[in-house]
């Protein structure tokens, strides 16, 4: 071999070391957020819904058992998702769901100041994504993910849309960059494959952040000409129905179908991170945004409530996460998290300044990298009602009953009410609660709660 072929093999040999050695000081990060997802929609979880590529994640990394969206609702979870922050302290009292089509909320959404981690990550040299539903703000351009962070869109800024016009029932909503756009296809199809092609365009020298909004398997906001009227409904690919013909309840059955498009999907784009050679320098997490609503076909059983409840099926979720080399294989971890954590987490590794920022969450690191327990509580409002967890310990603040207390380590189902039994530690979250509360703004208003019905229980 000459000298000149005897180089060449070297700087190749180097180029191949360098790019399958996982990088540990800037990893690329893939968030995936489901929409209206419950435990047993997830088969990792136990869940009845077969999602192969999710359980892989958890199959190569870690599946947390007691993880926490910090609102049982869409736009307040991801504000929290995205800053760190409890929906209390947005700026815009972000505590319900932003209403596409009401005038009051075009006015309203995430603001300069509330620091996103996109745009935390830009400082270190990130290139940012957002592919899907952004639900943060729609009335305004300011309001716009490319505002807040997001070198690129592709995707809706509703609360949900017609899985085929891709309209929020008769109104545009479909966008790239800050362009409304008209586009062909399954809603959830075309959110895969652009984030397919942003992975196909990553290169090992420049890290990455694209976070994965799907709208699945959340129902549609329709147009019915008809009625002159929107309307809900679940909207699936045949081919995907077909894969469930064995399924008695329609809406379930569609709802399965739907899971089983966006699982196929995260197929897809775990598959372009294998070709591409970025995974084993990716973290790759997924979470859903808030419990399921069995109205709609979902279902968080054996957990007790669902979507706009602070009861377990409607804010404790679905959540796995891999990073090779750094995240053992298979692990199960069981100390209470939250998707408040996530912005605290990322900061702490990537070593980034968060002095001002007033974040609510941890530093998640030690406990998924080094297996060790962090004691923290876990504070919620929604509406009239309110939640709080110390260690294993759960009380419930329901509006039309007395304070209620559960140990979740024997009682995840919140059957049974242990306040007349334990009045000492009761007592002890009741002031705790009360004391956090009271380090919060005041909401100026109360968010819009929906009536008891037979959605309230597990289905």
């Amino acid at each position: 071999m000459s000298p000149i072929h005897r180089l060449a093999s070297l700087t190749l040999l180097a180029l191949v070391s360098c790019t399958s050695t996982p990088r540990t000081d800037r990893p690329n990060i893939v968030l995936i957020v489901s929409d209206d997802q419950g435990w047993d929609d997830v088969s990792c979880y136990g869940g009845s819904v077969p999602t192969p590529w999710i359980d892989s994640i958890a199959r190569d990394g870690a599946r947390l058992t007691d993880f926490y969206v910090a609102s049982p609702v869409c736009t307040p979870s991801r504000f929290s998702l995205l800053t760190g922050r409890l929906p209390n302290r947005s700026r815009d009292q972000l505590l319900g769901p932003l209403m596409f089509a009401e005038g009051r909320d075009r006015t309203r959404g995430i603001r300069p100041g509330e620091t996103t981690l996109a745009a935390l990550l830009k400082t270190r040299g990130y290139r940012t994504a957002l592919v899907g539903k952004w639900h943060l703000g729609h009335g305004d351009p300011a309001f716009l993910p490319t505002r807040h962070g997001f070198d690129s869109f592709y995707g809706h800024t509703g609360g949900c849309i017609d899985y085929h016009t891709l309209r929020y029932g008769n109104l545009p909503s479909w966008y790239r960059g800050e362009e409304l756009v008209e586009e062909s296809g399954y809603a959830t199809d075309l959110l895969s494959d652009e984030a397919v092609r942003f992975l196909e365009g990553q290169s090992a020298e420049q890290p990455f952040f694209l976070y994965l909004a799907y709208n699945a398997p959340h129902f549609a906001k329709s147009w019915d000409e008809g009625k002159r009227d929107f309307a809900h409904t679940l909207q699936a690919k045949p081919e995907d129905l077909a894969s469930f013909a064995h399924v008695e309840d329609e809406d379930r059955r569609v709802f399965c179908a739907m899971v089983k498009a966006m699982d196929d999907g995260i197929g897809r784009v775990l598959a372009a991170l294998d070709r591409r050679g970025l995974a084993g320098d990716t973290l790759v997490v997924f979470i859903c945004d808030n419990g399921a609503d069995p109205v709609y076909g979902g279902s968080n059983s054996p957990l007790r409530g669902r979507k706009h409840t602070l009861w377990e099926g409607g804010i404790r979720v679905p959540c796995v996460m891999r990073w090779p080399g750094r995240i053992a294989s298979g692990t199960t971890v069981d100390q209470p998290a939250s998707a408040l954590d996530f912005v605290p987490t990322v900061c702490a590794l990537l070593d980034i300044e968060t002095d001002g920022l007033p974040l609510d969450g941890i530093d998640l690191g030690p406990v998924l990298l080094d297996g060790k327990r962090v004691e923290r509580d876990l504070f919620f409002e929604r509406g009239f009602d309110a939640a709080f967890r110390r260690g294993d310990w759960k009380l419930v603040r329901d509006r039309d009953a007395p304070p209620a207390l559960f140990n979740l380590r024997d009682d995840r189902s919140e059957t049974r009410d242990l306040a007349a039994r334990r009045p000492e530690k009761l007592a002890e979250l009741l002031a705790a609660h009360a004391e956090m509360s009271a380090g919060l703004p005041e909401p100026r208003e109360r968010p819009f709660a929906p009536r008891r019905g037979r959605a309230e229980s597990a289905r």
